[in-house]
């Protein structure tokens, strides 16, 4: 039975998710006016996903899937026979590929559960004719990703012949046919554009099958954009590297996702920005003006078509390219409307500063902006903007100076041809802004380099010890340092279970110094909600799970009973009649839906319902939200970031940390910091970046959560950044994270398991003692190994131990933040 908290979280989300679905096409068939008979296909139809797998699932208490909020709606499934079908093609395909996962991890000496984690079985091919008739046909087309492995193109990117072939057929047969696309990311429709609707549904949760049947009834209307450009798979640029299991060379630099396909002229299917709605809007901005460096946009957003709906309206800048090279445009803010009705108006506005839009210039380590005119235009996409103003700066102005411990990588990032003004060229700068011919009609601002703010920065901000912490030993500065392990600490933590304080919780810190007034915190991971154990019960050792503690579906990878890394993983039991509770969690959309909703009052709603489960569970830090960059599609995890676009990165992830640390006593765990955009062999994997794209893209967001809302903890990456690991780099953690975005609280890894394969990698995994020393105050999830690790180290000098006074400083503050 329900609880009165999920009745209620339920009602909150089924109330957004229409927010954050995209209508990418459209012919005015939809939508319809009432339940009728309607024939139902595809491999999302009964099997609906509501988000990934890995730290990203959520253990609901149900989950709603098309079919069973149709017949709930009332609508009569003429194709129950081709469903049924379908189900046994689909059980018969898993069998087949747990099977090739175990052979594959048998030829590489690897743990199955490595293997299969996140791996995505490819969608079958089968022969089943279309078996029923109805008023309405729909095909509901699903894609499953998760965390430990990436995406491929064939049966996962592509269509499969026989998903192409069946929507084909349905949109020649039915006059009235809806593709609806159930996927974490993007998919290559190409063969299937002929389709005059498509609704991208994505993953939205537990109700993601009530958001279609409000949105085919008409009771919601779709209202989200793209967050990430859409891209055929055969125009997908060489340039972006990735796969290797040794370095990736992010030699795009700072040209990711639009930057790049609206800056050459790629042919894409969606732009970044898209989606339309069951209505029409007119946009039209009414006035432009500035104060100092503050721009403001002033629009009318009128809705001229026959249902109520909402409009995201979009600011872009392109940029003067002089010494720099500078992308077509670039996004500098953006108003999403309350919904207006048929035929209402209203007014909206954009504000941003031009300090904002500073680029990065390796050359003297600073911020910069460049003399020249800054055009500023809108839109409701990337691709189709309208030039409204001119910011004119006169002189170059240097808004920051940062110190540069950079090394860069064997490789020029690329540029744009004809994009910038070479050294010495005295000629007019060409490039990016240049592209518009200037107007009369455009608003001419001038701004003075005085009027931009300029931020000057001051390095090694080492916080006061605290007092008690003084008087520590050696020993228990080391265990605040590290995770709570329990005998030595190696077994299934990876997997999500390593703490006691909550079952099934990722892990929690030391337990070591509760005498000492210092208890522990208890983590839960994220993204899409608190991911903890549905069932447990509680002895005086701790909270335990009732079940398999693995992550849904791995358990298939390993034989009955399944032993992993010497811990049973058959269900557990209480052993003197303890009795059993339970504890569901709410699945809100993934985060790529999130961001798709362009609305930061809806994304903190959810961190809202985060937050207050938290308190409800006793959960301390929740670890999330995830931020990397979309930088390539085959990237498994991008269902749970946000965006290519860094600006639409660092507001999302601010707004779920307001909504989640508005809680007393929850924080949150923004990760995974940073460049950590592959899944394949991450622990090990060398991203290489250049500076600049490092502080443009990779680095932006983070930079705005912080400022904007100063999450608790952050985590960093598996990976390593130009040959040293992102964990074990202070000019990361200390230098620019807080140095130069002010960040307070504490940095803790992402969580080491000394048993994860080195895939015959040449990169060396990270030490622990590194770590700490580079201003880790926490590596998760803890063992002996690290606890020796960070004890020889004391001892050889290599790790001091006024560091590990810095480091505990900060954990206990935090500890007393939440506690």
């Amino acid at each position: 039975m329900l609880t009165d908290r999920e009745r209620k979280n339920a009602g909150i989300v089924r109330g957004l998710q229409a927010e954050c679905t995209v209508l990418l096409k459209k012919n005015g068939d939809f939508p319809i006016s009432g339940p009728c008979d309607i024939a139902l296909y595809g491999n999302g139809a009964r099997n609906t996903l509501r988000g990934g797998t890995g730290s990203g699932e959520v253990y609901s208490h149900f989950t709603v899937s098309i079919e069973r909020a149709l017949e709930k709606a009332g609508f009569n499934i003429t194709t129950k026979a081709w469903l049924d079908a379908y189900d046994g093609i689909l059980k018969q395909s898993r069998k087949d590929f747990v099977r090739d996962v175990k052979e594959r991890a048998k030829k590489k000496h690897v743990n199955p559960v490595f293997e299969g984690m996140g791996a995505v079985m490819p969608e079958p091919e089968y022969d089943l004719p279309l078996s029923g008739d109805g008023d309405v046909a729909v095909y509901v087309l699903s894609r499953i990703c998760g965390e430990g492995n990436d995406r491929v193109a064939e049966k996962d990117i592509l269509l499969t012949k026989t998903e192409i072939k069946t929507i084909l057929e349905l949109n020649r047969k039915f006059e009235k046919f809806m593709l609806v696309l159930n996927v974490g990311g993007p998919v290559d429709l190409t063969p299937v554009l002929e389709v005059e609707n498509i609704l991208l549904l994505s993953q939205l949760g537990a109700l993601t099958g009530y958001a279609f049947s409000d949105i085919l009834l008409g009771k919601k209307n779709p209202s989200g954009k793209l967050a990430t450009t859409w891209v055929p798979w055969a125009e997908y640029p060489e340039l972006f590297d990735f796969g290797d299991k040794d370095d990736t060379r992010y030699k795009e630099g700072i040209y990711v996702g639009y930057r790049y396909y609206n800056t050459v002229g790629t042919k894409v299917l969606f732009p970044f920005g898209y989606g339309l709605s069951y209505t029409d809007f007119d946009v039209k901005c009414t006035e432009t003006g500035n104060d100092g460096e503050n721009i403001t946009l002033n629009f009318n957003v009128e809705n001229t078509g026959e249902y109520c709906g909402k409009e995201v309206v979009q600011v872009y800048v392109s940029k003067p390219a002089g010494k720099l090279d500078q992308p077509s445009a670039v996004l500098a803010g953006w108003v999403k409307t309350e919904k207006l009705a048929s035929g209402q108006s209203t007014k909206a506005s954009v504000n941003f500063a031009m300090s904002e839009l500073a680029s990065y210039d390796t050359a003297s380590s600073s911020y910069i902006l460049e003399k020249g005119d800054y055009i500023i235009k809108y839109g409701v996409d990337s691709a189709n903007i309208t030039p409204c103003a001119i910011v004119r700066i006169s002189e170059n102005v240097t808004v920051r100076e940062v110190e540069s411990t950079f090394e860069g990588p064997d490789f020029e990032d690329f540029k744009p041809e004809n994009n910038c003004k070479t050294a010495g060229d005295e000629k007019s700068v060409t490039g990016s802004s240049n592209d518009i011919v200037a107007d009369s009609s455009l608003t001419l601002i001038t701004i003075d380099d005085k009027n931009i703010s300029k931020e000057k920065i001051t390095y090694d901000s080492v916080p006061e010890i605290i007092e008690e912490v003084k008087n520590f030993t050696d020993e228990e500065l080391v265990y605040l340092n590290i995770g709570a392990f329990f005998g030595n600490g190696v077994g299934g933590s990876m997997i999500g279970n390593a703490g006691r304080l909550v079952a099934g919780a990722a892990g929690e810190t030391t337990e070591k110094l509760r005498d000492k007034g210092i208890p522990s915190l208890s983590m839960a991971d994220g993204p899409a909600g608190v991911r903890i154990s549905q069932k447990y019960w509680v002895d005086e050792t701790g909270a335990h799970s009732v079940g398999n503690t693995l992550l849904e579906g791995l358990s298939d990878f390993l034989p009955k009973p399944a032993v992993i890394m010497g811990k049973l993983l058959n269900p557990s039991k209480p052993k003197h009649g303890e009795k059993i509770e339970a504890h569901y969690a709410t699945a809100i959309p993934i985060g790529t839906a999130l961001a798709q909703s362009w609305n930061l009052k809806l994304i903190e709603k959810c961190g809202d319902i985060v937050g207050g489960e938290m308190q409800e569970f006793g959960v301390h830090l929740w670890l999330a939200p995830a931020m990397n960059i979309h930088r390539h599609v085959r990237c498994g995890r991008n269902f749970e970031y946000y965006s290519e676009d860094p600006l639409i990165t660092g507001k999302t992830a601010a707004a779920i940390t307001k909504g989640v640390q508005k809680h007393k006593g929850c924080g949150v765990s923004i990760k995974h910091f940073c460049v950590n955009n592959q899944e394949y062999n991450r622990c090990f994997n060398n991203s290489m970046v250049s500076e600049r794209a490092m502080r443009e893209i990779y680095l932006k967001g983070y930079e705005i959560c912080v400022k904007e809302a100063q999450p608790l903890t952050v985590m960093s990456s598996y990976n390593l950044l130009n040959g040293i690991h992102t964990n074990e780099r202070r000019d990361l953690l200390e230098n620019i994270l807080r140095d130069e975005f002010g960040f307070k609280g504490i940095v803790m890894t992402d969580w080491l398991i000394a048993s994860v394969p080195n895939l015959g990698s040449k990169h060396p995994a990270s030490c622990a003692s590194r770590i700490a020393a580079a201003g880790g105050a926490l590596v998760m999830p803890g063992s002996k190994v690290d606890y020796d690790d960070m004890m020889t180290a004391l001892k050889n000098g290599t790790l001091t131990r006024k560091q590990l006074e810095i480091n505990a400083t900060r954990l206990i503050r935090v500890i007393r933040t939440l506690i």
